[in-house]
This record gives C-alpha cells, structure tokens and sequence, in this order.
C-alpha cells in the first residue's frame, strides 16, 4: 500500500504525491479531509470510505471563538462522497453509518456558512454596497442575531461604522477596500500614520497563511528549535517580520527554507499577498514608509487594530494564566507562540482557539498605555495605575 494524506495545510509538494501515477504492483490509499469532497478530484479513486463526519468552522458569537468541531455530515455531502467513486471505472462507497441514520437522524443540507460565520467582513461589504438596512437585507440563509450584533460592536469599536451605522470616511470606506479581516485593515490604516506601514504589510500578509513554519511528528523539536533563531522578544509578530527579512535576504531561496523549517510555498504566498496589499495602499491613498528598527511604532499599530483582545496576566498564576480585558476569560498563550512559557505581564493576540483551554494565537507584547491611546471609547483607568 501506498498511503498519503491529504488536507488543506499540507505543504504544496506533498499535495502533489496524490496525483502522481501508482506505482506498478501498489495499491494507493488518500486519507483526505473533506477537501476530496468537492474541492479537488483525484483521478482513479474506486473505493470511498465514508466516515460520516467532517471537520467544520462554527463560530460561538457570543465568546468571539471559532471552533474547528468534528461534525457529522448532511446527506448532500454523503451523496457527494459517494460521487468521489468509480468516476472512470465503476466503483462503491462504503459508508461507516446505517441506512436507517442515513434517513433518520442525516440533515437533508449541512449548515449554510453564513450561519456559522464571523459576519464582520461581510457587513463591511453589504456596506460598501450600499445597503445600510443590513437587518432587513433578504439574507439566502439569515443569520444569527448574536452573529450580526457582535458584527455591529465590532465595526463600532474600530471606528469603521458611525452613530448612524454608517461606513465612516475615511477610514470606514478605506478599510472596505483592504480585502482582509478588519482588525487586520485597521492595523494597516493606522500603520500609515505611525510611520511603518512596509512593515506591516508584512505582518498581514503573514497573518494571512495559514502558518510560516513546518511542523508535524518526528520533527518538533526541530522546528522549534529553529523557530528560536527568529524569535523576537516582542512576540510573533516581529518574528514575522525576522523570517520575512531572512527569507528576503536568501533570495527566496528553497533551500534556506528547508534549513529553517520555514514553509516555502507559504512565504511564496506571503510575497505574493504582500505585493497585493500594497498596491492597494497605494490606490487608497495610505503613505509607504519603514520604520527601519524602530519596533515600539510596529506594536502600537498593531494595537490599533487588535486593542479588544488585550489580556493581563493573572498575579502568582502558576501555569500562565491570563484575563483578557474585555469579558474576564480565563486564556493561555498557544505552544506555538515564540512568547509561550515566556509569560509577558500584558500582550494582546490576534486570535482563540479552544481546545481544553482557550488559547491565544500570534501574541505580542504591549505596554497598557498604548490601548488608552489607541481606544479610548474602548478603555478607561477606574484606578491608577491599573487598566480596565
């Protein structure tokens, strides 16, 4: 047997293996996410295991936590799957489930991604369009309320909509046409006014794959050990910017990525999103500039987008606990963080991710004064020297 797995974060080489032609007197077997499904057709397949589950993105409104959650599949996507068999030679499908769940207990569709969505970046769009009563809008699938009031703070909060529910200008209608996340667009905007907006381009095109580094069992240690040689006291932003600069240094080269245990393909993709980015500065009219080492004015803009997810931590916590500011939750710094064990007093992250506990990903640390400066409708000092 020849067996190779397949999903989404695979390295773009080893993808590649699945398609290449079996080997005479072998049988291949592709162990895949549901990325088979519909995504990518694989040539030869005649034989279709079917679990009956797949990995799905639910957004919790209420927490602001999207949960990667193993659920079980709609009859559509069961009949998909099946579809995946025999597609030049006849084949069958084997389904891990009865015929009596299958008609019983399967929902006819799975649940519409709008439904289970952060809606942040598509209010920005409906706005943009035009269409302010995005209550009333004829939604194919409706939302959540949660879903669209938290999207409503959100925009707020940034200064992205008005007391009117407007885009404001000009920041609201600039952020519109960066075609990221929000926060991500906000750290770019106030990049322009701070002096390092080079740098920052860097930072959100980096935040914007899936992860710069190799990982995966066998060689952890490894890749964590070379994760060092870029680390930056600051937090994994910076360290962004270390890798970046070394990858830049190399000429791109394969090689050193390989050394580095830097994703090559990602940082491919980094480049690419980077030079996108900053065409689009440039048509919205933001300045380019680098702020050369000057890294307190990269934090801060970064803290202009990111200022609700500030975390504090907890006094004596014996296991490096933190208290974000808004909501007083309980949450970790990832392993993944170049800032894990190290335990800064105050940093703010760019996202959750909750496992068995809640941990923070890409974190960086701040100085607390910096949050007043940049949200002051956000924050306010109910004692001295102590931040709320």
């Amino acid at each position: 047997l020849v067996v190779l797995p397949l999903y989404s974060g695979l390295p773009r080489a080893d993808q590649e293996l699945v398609f290449s032609p079996t080997p005479r007197g072998k049988r291949k077997v592709v162990i895949s996410t549901n990325i088979a499904e519909t995504s990518l057709t694989l040539e030869g397949i005649v034989y279709v295991v079917d679990s009956g589950f797949s990995k799905q993105r639910f957004y919790n409104p209420v927490s602001d936590i999207e949960n990667l959650v193993v659920a079980p599949i709609s009859r559509a996507s069961a009949r998909q799957r099946a579809g995946r068999a025999g597609r030049v030679r006849p084949g069958k499908c084997y389904r891990l489930y009865t015929e009596e769940y299958f008609l019983s207990h399967m929902s006819i569709e799975g649940v519409p991604e709008i439904q289970r969505s952060n809606l942040v970046s598509c209010v920005i769009q409906l706005k943009a369009l035009g269409i302010d009563n995005i209550l009333g809008f004829d939604w194919p699938a409706s939302p959540s309320p949660e879903a669209m009031i938290r999207a409503l703070e959100v925009l707020y909060s940034l200064a992205i909509l008005d007391d009117d529910a407007k885009l404001t200008s000009p920041t609201g209608f600039q952020i519109a046409e960066i075609p990221l996340e929000p926060m991500i667009s906000k750290m770019i905007i106030a990049s322009s006014q701070l002096g390092c907006s080079e740098e920052i381009l860097t930072i959100a095109a980096a935040l914007s794959v899936q992860s710069i580094w190799i990982s995966g069992r066998g060689i952890q240690k490894e890749s964590d050990e070379a994760k060092l040689r870029f680390a930056a006291a600051e937090g994994d932003h910076v360290t962004f910017l270390n890798v970046y600069k070394g990858f830049h240094l190399s000429r791109r080269s394969s090689q050193w990525c390989h050394k580095h245990f830097v994703n090559y393909h990602a940082m491919k993709k980094v480049v690419e999103v980077r030079e996108q980015l900053r065409r689009v500065a440039q048509r919205i009219g933001l300045v380019l500039k680098s702020c050369d080492s000057d890294m307190q004015v990269v934090k801060k803009a970064v803290t202009a987008g990111f200022f609700a997810n500030a975390c504090r931590l907890e006094p004596y916590s014996p296991d490096g606990m933190y208290k974000t500011l808004r909501g007083s939750e309980e949450v970790y710094i990832h392993p993944s963080s170049v800032l894990f064990r190290v335990n800064p007093k105050w940093v703010i992250f760019n996202s959750l991710v909750s496992t068995d506990r809640k941990y923070m990903r890409n974190v960086m640390t701040i100085d607390p004064s910096w949050l007043l400066e940049a949200a002051p409708h956000f924050y306010q000092l109910q004692k001295p020297n102590l931040l709320h």
